[in-house]
């Protein structure tokens, strides 16, 4: 069973950084494509960014040119920089396997002040 553990969220003000973690249990990291994935209260888990095996990178619209998805393969970690946060950008983020999903870890809140 793969386990999934977010951390790294908190409260920053409109403009601000932080920097997102999800470390996977299993050694299996390094051969999936990974997410991450944001759920506003009141709304649906979205995806906001994924990176592949070879480091290939996709992201949502909203996020383009902010977030930056990366992978240490070695860690078996997943890494999420945000910057120039907005507040439309809070909400608990997850990390998963977009084309093979496992359990989802509690996440990690992030809140954005104006």
């Amino acid at each position: 069973q793969v386990q999934l553990v977010e951390s790294g969220g908190g409260l920053v003000q409109s403009g601000g950084s932080l920097r997102l973690s999800c470390v996977v249990s299993r050694n299996s990291f390094d051969s999936s494509t990974w997410g991450w994935y944001r759920q506003a209260p009141g709304m649906r888990r979205e995806p906001v960014a994924r990176i592949t095996i070879y480091g290939k990178t996709n992201y949502t619209d909203s996020v383009k040119g902010r977030f930056t998805i990366s992978r240490d393969n070695a860690k078996n970690t997943v890494y999420l920089q945000m910057n120039s946060l907005k507040p439309e950008d809070a909400g608990v983020y997850y990390c998963n396997r977009p084309f093979a999903p496992t359990n989802w870890g509690q996440g990690t809140q992030v809140t954005v002040s104006s």
